[in-house]
C-alpha cells in the first residue's frame, strides 16, 4: 500500500483525536493544567485536585490535552519517579579488587497505557517503558543477566565498547523465549549511552518498547584535568549531590501499526509533565539525560522556554559540546547531557517540549515548576 501523503496523514490524525472524543475516550481539548502547588517534587509526584488550590489555566499548544489520568499502578511505572529512579545493580569485589556491578533484566510482554484510555501491546524490559535506567562507573566490570519471558527472541544491545560476542546481534547474545544470556563487560566510555533489544525487524522491538537509558559515570581519579566536573556527574559525591539529575527518554508510539506515530512522549506518558510538571528548586543546577528512541520520525528535539543550556553531545566529554543554546536537535539513538539552572529567573511554570509542534501537540510537552525551596 502507498504511503500515506502529508494531507492524508493530518487528515487520519484528526479523525483519530475525533473519534477518541466521542467515544468518551482520551480526547485532545481545553484542559486546566495544575498550578505550581499542585505540581510534583522532582521524583515525586503531588495528588492532583488538592484541596484549596486554583488550577492554572490551561498552557499546551493551543490549549490541547489529553483529559483524565493514566493509572501509574496499573501501569507499573510512574514517569515521574522514572525521572530519578536509578538502577544502580548490585555490587561485589571480584578477585583482582575490581568493582563488579551486577543488572538483573527480563523481557516481558506487556499492555501499558500511553495515555487515558489507550493501551498499547508493548514488549517491555523489566515490565515498563522505557526499561530500567541503568548507572554505573567507569571502568567497573559490569555483568547483565538477560531473562527472556516474552514470545519472541530478543536481545540486549548497549550502546558502549565491549566484545563482539556480547553486542547482542543476531548470533551474538540473542535469547529465545524461555532462556537466558549473560553480558560482560567494562563500563566504558564515560557517558550518557542507551540500550536496545536488535532483533529483527529492528525498528518494530524498538517501537514496541525495547529501550532505555545506559550512563557511565566518570571516573574522577581518571580524570584529574576535570576532577571536579567529573565528581560532580559520580553518582554518590557531595557533588553531585547538589544537582538535580532527571533521566528523559524521548519516545512515541504508533497505535494502529501504520507506521506513523500517533501519540508522543517523554517517559511514555503523553502530557504526563503537563499534567504534572516537574519541581525544579531555583537555586540548584539541572541536568538531564536526554535520549531520543522514536521510530518512523528521523528527527526529535528538545527546546527549553526562557532559558538557556550547555549540552554535551553523547556526554561523553567533560566540556560541553555547545555552550549557551536553547534547542538541540538528535536523530534515533542519539542523545545528550543539558546543564542549566534557573537561579536568575523568577520562580513560576518554564516550558519544554521539541520544536516539531505536531509532537508537541500530540503529547511530547511539559513544564518545569520553579520554585524557591521545596516544601
Amino acid at each position: 500500500m502507498d504511503k500515506p501523503t502529508r494531507p492524508d496523514l493530518l487528515r487520519r490524525r484528526s479523525l483519530l483525536m475525533g473519534g477518541l472524543a466521542a467515544a468518551g475516550g482520551t480526547a485532545i481539548c481545553t484542559s486546566a493544567a495544575l498550578g505550581q502547588q499542585q505540581a510534583s517534587h522532582v521524583g515525586h509526584a503531588a495528588p492532583s485536585g488538592a484541596a484549596g488550590q486554583e488550577p492554572m489555566p490551561a498552557m499546551g499548544h493551543g490549549a490541547m490535552m489529553t483529559v483524565g489520568e493514566v493509572d501509574s499502578a496499573v501501569n507499573g511505572f510512574d514517569p515521574t519517579e522514572m525521572l530519578t529512579d536509578w538502577d544502580t545493580g548490585t555490587v561485589s569485589t571480584l578477585p583482582d579488587g575490581r568493582t563488579l556491578r551486577t543488572f538483573e533484566m527480563t523481557a516481558e510482554d506487556r499492555e501499558i497505557e500511553i495515555a487515558p484510555g489507550i493501551k498499547f501491546p508493548a514488549w517491555t524490559y523489566n515490565g515498563r517503558v522505557p526499561g530500567p535506567a541503568l548507572r554505573a562507573k567507569e571502568g567497573e566490570r559490569l555483568r547483565i543477566v538477560f531473562r527472556n519471558y516474552a514470545s519472541h527472541p530478543h536481545s540486549i544491545h548497549f550502546h558502549g565498547i565491549h566484545a563482539a560476542r556480547m553486542d547482542g546481534v543476531p548470533g551474538a547474545g540473542m535469547v529465545d523465549p524461555g532462556d537466558e544470556f549473560i553480558y560482560e563487560f567494562d563500563a566504558k566510555p564515560f557517558g550518557c549511552h542507551l540500550y536496545h533489544c536488535h532483533a529483527m525487524p529492528l525498528r518494530r522491538h524498538i517501537h514496541k518498547g525495547m529501550y532505555g537509558a545506559f550512563v557511565i559515570d566518570p571516573d574522577p581519579e581518571r580524570r584529574p584535568e576535570h576532577v571536579e566536573v567529573a565528581r560532580s556527574r559520580l553518582l554518590g559525591t557531595p557533588e553531585n549531590a547538589g544537582w538535580q539529575e532527571l533521566v528523559m527518554v524521548m519516545n512515541a508510539f504508533d497505535t494502529n501499526f501504520d507506521a506513523e506515530n500517533e501519540f508522543y512522549a517523554v517517559n511514555t506518558i503523553a502530557h504526563a509533565f503537563m499534567k504534572r510538571p516537574i519541581r525544579i528548586v531555583k537555586g540548584r543546577p539541572v541536568r538531564i539525560y536526554l535520549i531520543n528512541v522514536i521510530e518512523f520520525d528521523p528527527i526529535n528535539s528538545f527546546h527549553l522556554h526562557a532559558n538557556f543550556f550547555d549540552y554535551y553531545d553523547q556526554g561523553t566529554t567533560l566540556t560541553p559540546t555547545l555552550k549557551t543554546v536553547d534547542l538541540i536537535t538528535q536523530c534515533q539513538a542519539q542523545r545528550g547531557i543539558l546543564e542549566f539552572t534557573f537561579t536568575e529567573h523568577e520562580p513560576g511554570l518554564y516550558m519544554f517540549h521539541p520544536h516539531q509542534t505536531e509532537f508537541t501537540e500530540l503529547g511530547w510537552v511539559g513544564m518545569f515548576d520553579v520554585v524557591e525551596a521545596l516544601a
